[in-house]
Formats: structure tokens, C-alpha cells, sequence
């Protein structure tokens, strides 16, 4: 058998297709996004954080001349084959089980249809067309570890989220990650040639809960667009444009209804602060901005319901999921955006709004620390009682001063995490990528 899998490795594309020459940068990436488009609204269904992070990722690296092909599962019928999404970057359609109706959960027994698409596109073209596998979250990631290996190209892999991490900060009735994705992300870690990390505390998870090799993972942090979120022309006038009261407490939740983001906690802390001061019921205002996704499809008027159990019906507004235009208005228009996830592995929302000159207060998990800095632009809180957000909610209804002056250093904070920088920093675990695979491939072939 060894000496059948010896000639098996003899004649595989790693031996035919061209070797990276030192430090060289790739020409052509195959990325791959199994389970969300990026064409699809951020907010709705499962497409949220990863969906802007592959977009401007992508469209960053066309503009450093790496092209960039995403593959993706068709969603519904009609759609073409192939979409340019930008100069440089190109989104494929692939046809994997029925185009609506199919879960998330569901998607790892249409890998096999996913990855027959994926070949099919690969086979028209010449050997060596890609130069590297780019695969976000695990059911990607299994689809790219075999393409790696069939094409002869490295594998770098971002999680994105963890089962482990996520079973550990599960939500009241949130649904645990099934055993099945845990035991498929513990082969991705170990397959791929490099694993990108967005904070340092991911990294430490990866090696705690999955025994990653340390050297193979890189710690890049996502990044913002900085000419969409910015502050603009002020918070006066994005509530003019919005219809909102200008004197109004407006604590804003922006992102996908489901137990793991937790936009319950900000109604409870509403709920808590008119309790306490009634006064504020007149000046104070709650726009719930997003879709239902996950588990929060099982109550589809979960949260509609909590509010007037809570008796705050009157001031909180629900909103369909918006583009990213208007969503930088939400932004400014708010006082504060509340983040009070159970999980995130960074938390885009949290520096777009900073970006648009808005102070976040979050729950103290998983990368929000490290988009929110404490105190100078808003306030993390560890744990979820709702009565220390309403702590929070209360100091920006007295000091009618915070929340401009928090939101001034929020906007300059933001800078640091432009998607430029997280592009660069993307194409050198590339170099790193290839140069591992080729000494790995040296190394079999001796």
C-alpha cells in the first residue's frame, strides 16, 4: 500500500504543476465560500461578517494583482455561471442541492456536489491556472483541502468561527455545534499549510482546542472601509435622513437575530433602565436593525414578543436588513452601538460603527476586546446581565457628552484597521503558505 501511495504522490499535480519561486506573490487565488455569497445582504440568513470580509478582502487583493476567483453555492435558479464582482475578481456559481429551503446544517452532504462544480470549472483550464486555495469557515474548508491537493497548490484556511468556542459561550436555547463539525475543522487545521487567526486570542484558540502548529498560524486582522464608514456630515444629519429625533438615547443593535448575538440582552437593559428612570421612556429610542438567521428562525417573533412582555414595545423599532450605504447611517445616527454577543471572532460591525464615529458597547469576548478599545471608544462588559448594560445605557443619557467625545476616538481608532493593511498582511501568509508547501513537497519527493 505505502509503496501505491508513494507512486499516487509521484504522479500528483504537486509534482507537474510549477514550483513558487521564493517570496513570489501568487498570480491567481481560488477562494472559496462554501456556504454564503458574497453578493448576498449582509444580515440576512447566514450572511453577515464573512460576507464583507471576503468581499473587500477579495477586492483589495485584485488591486495588489492577485486575482481572485470565489466559488460559491448557487442559491437560486437563474443565476450566471460567473459574476464579475470587481476588476480582478470573479464569483462562481456553483449548482450544489436545491437552489432554497436548505439549511445550513444540511450543506455537508452537498460538499460532494460542491466539489464536482468546483472541478468541473478547474478542468477548462490549463494546469497550474491557480496558484493558492483560500477557504473560509469549515465546510469550505474541506472542499479546499481536497482541491489543494488535486491542483498542486497550498491551503490556507480562516475559520471564521469554532465549534469548540462556540459550544463553550452558547446562548440560553442556542443549539450546540453538532460533533460532526468539530471532528471536520480538527482535519482542516491540521491539512491546511497556513491558518489565519483575526486576533491573537483566535490563535490561542486554535492551538488550545485544536492542536494547530503555532508556526502555522498568522494573526490578521480584518479591516474596514474606510471611505464608506467614516462620520461624514454628522450624526444630526444621518437621523434627518433616517426620520429619528434628534435629542433621542438611541442605543442601535445592527446584525443577524439569533440567540448568539444576543440582541435580547439590549432589550432587557432597555427594559431596566426605563425601570429605573421612567423619565427617559419620552427621549429614548431602539432600532433593531437585521434579519432572522440560525436558530433564530425557530421564533421567528421571538424578539417582537420579549418587547412587550418587557413593556418597552413603544420604543423599540424593527428594521429589515440594509446595504452598507445605509447601514453607515445607522451608524452615525446612533448613539451607541450594543454588541452584547455570547461569541465573535472579531466583530466587523463593532469598528465599521467606530469608523462612522460611534462609541460600542460589547460583551468582553472573543476579538470585540481588541476591536473596542475600553473606555476611550465604549465599553466592554463581561457577561450578559442586562443590568450592567443598563448601567452603560444610563451614563450616555446623563452626559449628553460621551458619546461625540467617545465617538471622535472611535473614528481614529477605526484608522488602523483599514482593509489595505489586512490585504498585505494576507498576501505575505500566502508567500509563507507557498514556501511551507514547497519545502513539504520537497520533502516527500526528497
Amino acid at each position: 500500500m505505502s509503496q501505491y501511495i508513494s507512486r499516487l504522490q509521484r504522479r500528483s499535480p504537486a509534482t507537474t504543476s510549477r514550483l513558487w519561486l521564493p517570496h513570489r506573490r501568487p498570480r491567481r487565488v481560488a477562494m472559496l465560500s462554501v456556504h454564503t455569497s458574497p453578493l448576498h445582504q449582509p444580515g440576512t440568513g447566514d450572511a453577515g461578517g464573512m460576507n464583507v470580509y471576503i468581499v473587500e478582502l477579495a477586492q483589495r487583493l485584485a488591486a495588489i494583482n492577485i486575482e481572485v476567483e470565489i466559488f460559491t453555492r448557487a442559491t437560486t435558479g437563474g443565476l450566471p455561471p460567473t459574476v464579475e464582482m470587481a476588476p480582478g475578481v470573479l464569483v462562481r456559481h456553483i449548482d450544489a442541492g436545491p437552489y432554497e429551503g436548505l439549511n445550513k446544517e444540511d450543506l455537508p452532504a452537498q460538499l460532494c456536489a460542491f466539489t464536482h462544480g468546483v472541478m468541473q470549472a478547474w478542468a477548462g483550464h490549463r494546469p497550474g491556472h491557480y496558484d493558492l486555495v483560500h477557504s473560509h469557515y469549515w465546510l469550505s474548508g474541506h472542499v479546499g483541502w481536497l482541491a489543494a491537493q488535486r491542483w498542486g497548490t497550498p491551503l490556507v484556511h480562516a475559520m471564521h468561527t469554532m465549534a469548540k468556542v462556540k459550544n463553550a459561550n452558547l446562548a440560553d436555547g442556542d443549539t450546540p455545534e453538532p460533533a460532526a463539525r468539530v471532528i471536520g475543522e480538527t482535519q482542516i487545521v491540521s491539512a491546511a499549510d497556513r491558518l489565519i487567526a483575526n486576533t491573537a486570542e483566535e490563535r490561542e484558540e486554535l492551538v488550545h482546542h485544536y492542536a494547530a502548529d503555532l508556526v502555522k498560524v498568522a494573526v490578521v486582522h480584518p479591516g474596514v472601509n474606510l471611505d464608506r464608514f467614516r462620520p461624514a456630515d454628522g450624526r444630526a444629519a444621518a437621523r434627518a435622513r433616517l426620520g429619528l429625533p434628534q435629542d433621542a438615547l438611541i442605543p442601535l443593535f445592527a446584525g443577524r437575530i439569533q440567540p448568539l448575538k444576543a440582541p435580547d440582552v439590549l432589550l432587557r437593559a432597555v427594559a431596566v433602565l426605563l425601570d429605573q428612570r421612567p423619565d427617559l421612556r419620552s427621549r429614548i429610542l431602539v432600532p433593531v436593525v437585521g434579519g432572522l438567521s440560525g436558530s433564530g428562525l425557530a421564533k421567528p417573533e421571538g424578539l417582537q414578543k420579549l418587547a412587550s412582555r418587557l413593556g418597552i414595545a413603544d420604543v423599540v423599532r424593527f428594521h429589515p436588513p440594509v446595504g452598507q450605504e445605509q447601514l453607515a447611517d445607522w451608524f452615525r445616527a446612533a448613539s451607541v452601538l450594543v454588541m452584547p454577543s455570547y461569541s465573535e471572532s472579531f466583530g466587523l460591525v463593532a469598528i465599521e460603527a467606530q469608523a462612522a464615529g460611534t462609541p460600542v458597547l460589547a460583551a468582553a469576548v472573543g476579538g470585540l476586546p481588541v476591536a473596542v478599545a475600553d473606555g476611550r471608544t465604549g465599553f466592554l462588559v463581561r457577561g450578559h446581565d442586562p443590568a450592567a448594560y443598563a448601567r452603560v445605557l444610563r451614563d450616555f443619557a446623563d452626559d449628553p457628552t460621551l458619546s461625540p467625545r467617545m465617538g471622535e476616538a472611535a473614528a481614529r481608532h477605526a484608522q488602523s484597521f483599514g482593509w489595505d493593511t489586512a490585504a498585505a498582511a494576507t498576501a505575505d501568509v500566502y508567500v509563507a503558505a507557498a514556501q511551507s508547501y514547497r519545502r513539504h513537497v520537497r520533502s516527500l519527493h526528497g
